[in-house]
């Protein structure tokens, strides 16, 4: 008799990765994280990324070590900066006049723990946009019909976003929107899960 996958959680309250994984179709529940996500001095985008991933996956399995626990986390830079989540529409506007006319790297960090079988896969999407030289006048009109508040360079790209973009160079097209699938599927094969 074969056992059942082990309960599937995923450590974010991030509605887009909340869809995202429910495109493969696995039962899964959603906790936050209690986790501080404030930057460490001199941490560069990918380590951030990565560090960030793996303590919010590690901050829920320590509550439920039978289950499977995905925690992901994306840090955006251009450059010497590094982007968080902008809050607000004056935020949104000048992460975007840094990136115009630039390229954008865009690190997706996944961590999963099992904690049950100590064991953790821990990997990394990285997506490069180009962006156009944007005017101040798109900018503004991009900000105030897509309110991109809470994603990591202000750029929703499952949204009108896509229209700031002169080209998108990446190997998994999830990744940019927060959870790489493509990688993240192997993952959750190899922890039992029915997957195509």
């Amino acid at each position: 008799m074969t056992l059942p996958p082990p309960a599937l959680i995923l450590a974010s309250t991030s509605p887009y990765r909340r869809e995202l994984l429910g495109r493969l179709g696995l039962p899964f529940t959603v906790q936050r994280p209690d986790v501080d996500e404030r930057p460490v001095a001199g941490e560069r985008p990918q380590a951030r990324a990565e560090r960030l991933a793996l303590a919010k996956a590690t901050a829920v399995a320590v509550l439920h070590p039978q289950a499977v626990i995905i925690g992901a986390d994306q840090v955006a830079s251009c450059g010497e900066l590094i982007f968080d989540k902008p809050g607000n529409a004056e935020a949104a506007r000048a992460q975007l006049r840094a990136q115009s006319g630039r390229s954008a790297q865009f690190y997706s960090a996944v961590a999963v723990v099992h904690a049950g079988r100590g064991a953790n896969d821990c990997f990394t999407d990285l997506t490069t946009v180009v962006m156009r030289t944007l005017s101040d006048a798109e900018i503004d009109a991009y900000v105030a019909a897509d309110r991109p508040f809470d994603c990591a360079g202000s750029l929703r790209s499952e949204g009108l976003g896509i229209s700031l973009c002169e080209r998108i160079e990446s190997q998994d097209p999830t990744g940019l929107i927060g959870l790489p699938l493509i990688r993240l599927a192997s993952s959750l094969r190899a922890c039992g899960y029915a997957l195509p």
